[in-house]
């Protein structure tokens, strides 16, 4: 059990880990710095309890127990002392990992039955609050109502947060910043600007440079034509921005698709652009996500041949009742997933003016053809060469899973993810630690990626003035 230290325990906090962060990120036991880890029975009860399967839940469950392992036979001399983390963690963590070894008298209020795990967990926090009053004891769970009923209590009790990318969404990058009124006089004292291949490039230098990143869009909304334009390279205080393809007029369609607003337009620059291999795009329901990501797609494989074919997936979270087990092959199963495919296929193969019924219903099996649908459940293992990824409702992902699915690619192949993170259904997963929010953050500067947030909805005034009121 613990025992008491010199003054240095008063510094250190005591985390009490509940099982959810374990099966969240088995990892944990080393995010904790200097701090010490304190593991109750039931927790380790829980980790045995859900360790069968094969869903990420209970992979993470037997990894947890892997790790602790590990940890617990580095330490022959016996574990009532603790357990330093240091050499296991190589230095990551320097506090000490105590385990449950002696029983607790279990004092909770008469409401609260003591046969559940939560309530077992929350005893224990309540004894070394008791048992340490000057050291800082604090219940880390990924539950809410089990961090309710700890403060209901008076025990401490906190979020996971090592995961979290970002404390507030609102500062997630955007991928384009509207350029300030002074911006040209302000940096136009060494301008220099010339035409390569039909773009306009110009060198600047100043004090917003800095703030800048490769592939960001900057724009200025001056009247009788605005300046959209993209960095292409970043050196300190000097910038080089290049002009860009206008998505926007017909004669640049791409599938018969164009951009209906700024966002738009930048998206498709960064989805028909070869030297991005990996781009994102935000945006709420409407915004018109799927339909570029699949024009720019069948244009790339079926008209300029850059693609050899578009692989769609996407996490099969159901937002009500599960619908059971599924007939059929793989690809069948996964087309109740798909609906938001199947509704832009028919946009984009109306588009198609050429032959009629018949030669929209020839352009439609063809489209078809060269689209593969594929469960994330079979992706481990597995490079593709030259495809074009499209990874639908990425927000539903978390980090490690994102991982998985970006290192699929072989060489030529683009990677593309889709999400709204304000429509998160995995359990345990916040806008702040969504895997979608993690990509974005980390790519974010790499010169063969971008990222884009879509902010108009342009489905119908219906959909519009749904999302806004409802």
């Amino acid at each position: 059990m613990v025992t008491k230290r010199g003054s240095k325990t008063h510094k250190n906090k005591l985390f009490v880990l509940d099982t959810n962060v374990l099966m969240h990120d088995p990892t944990s036991l080393y995010r904790f710095e200097e701090h010490d880890l304190f593991i109750p029975i039931m927790t380790l009860e829980e980790l045995d309890g859900n360790k069968k399967g094969m869903s990420e839940v209970a992979r993470n469950a037997r990894q947890a127990s892997r790790m602790l392992d590990e940890i617990v036979r580095a330490c022959p001399d016996g574990i009532e002392d603790g357990i330093d983390l240091t050499e296991a963690s190589r230095g990551q963590a320097t506090g000490k990992l105590f385990l449950q070894t002696e029983a607790i008298d279990l004092h909770l209020p008469p409401g609260l039955p003591t046969g559940r795990g939560d309530n077992h967990i929350l005893a224990v926090v309540a004894f070394l609050a008791k048992r340490f009053p000057k050291r800082p004891v604090i219940l880390v769970s990924k539950d809410i109502n089990m961090r309710i009923k700890a403060r209901a209590l008076g025990l401490e009790a906190q979020d996971y947060f090592n995961d979290k990318v970002l404390e507030d969404t609102d500062l997630l990058y955007a991928g384009a910043r509207e350029l300030p009124a002074d911006f040209w006089e302000a940096h136009g004292a060494d301008l220099e600007s010339w035409k390569e291949e039909g773009r306009t490039y110009y060198r600047l230098k100043g004090p917003l440079a800095n703030e800048l990143s490769v592939n960001e869009f900057v724009f200025d909304n001056k009247e009788g034509g605005g300046f959209d334009a993209w960095v292409t390279e970043q050196d300190g205080p000097n910038v080089v921005l290049e002009t860009l393809t206008d998505y926007t007029h017909h004669k640049n369609n791409v599938w018969g698709i164009t951009a209906r607003n700024r966002e738009q337009n930048f998206a498709l620059n960064l989805l028909m652009n070869p030297e991005i291999d990996f781009v994102t795009l935000l945006g709420q329901a409407g915004t018109g996500k799927t339909l570029l990501t699949l024009a720019a797609g069948l244009t790339q494989v079926l008209d300029t041949k850059r693609y050899s074919e578009i692989i769609m997936t996407r996490v099969t979270v159901p937002v009500g009742e599960d619908i059971g087990f599924l007939p059929g092959t793989e690809e069948e199963k996964m087309t109740p997933w798909m609906g938001a495919l199947e509704d832009n296929l028919d946009v984009l193969n109306g588009t198609v003016d050429e032959g009629g019924e018949w030669g929209r219903a020839a352009t439609r099996d063809l489209i078809r053809s060269r689209i593969k649908i594929k469960s994330l459940n079979f992706m481990r293992g597995r490079t593709f060469i030259n495809k074009y990824l499209i990874i639908d409702e990425a927000q539903n992902l978390t980090p490690k899973q994102m991982k998985t699915l970006i290192t699929r690619a072989g060489p030529g192949t683009k990677v593309v993810c889709l999400g709204n993170i304000a429509q998160i259904d995995t359990p345990y997963l916040t806008e702040g630690s969504s895997g979608l929010t993690f990509v974005v953050d980390r790519f974010k500067g790499w010169p063969h990626s971008g990222h884009i947030t879509l902010q108009r909805g342009e489905r119908s005034r219906l959909a519009d003035h749904a999302a806004e009121v409802l």
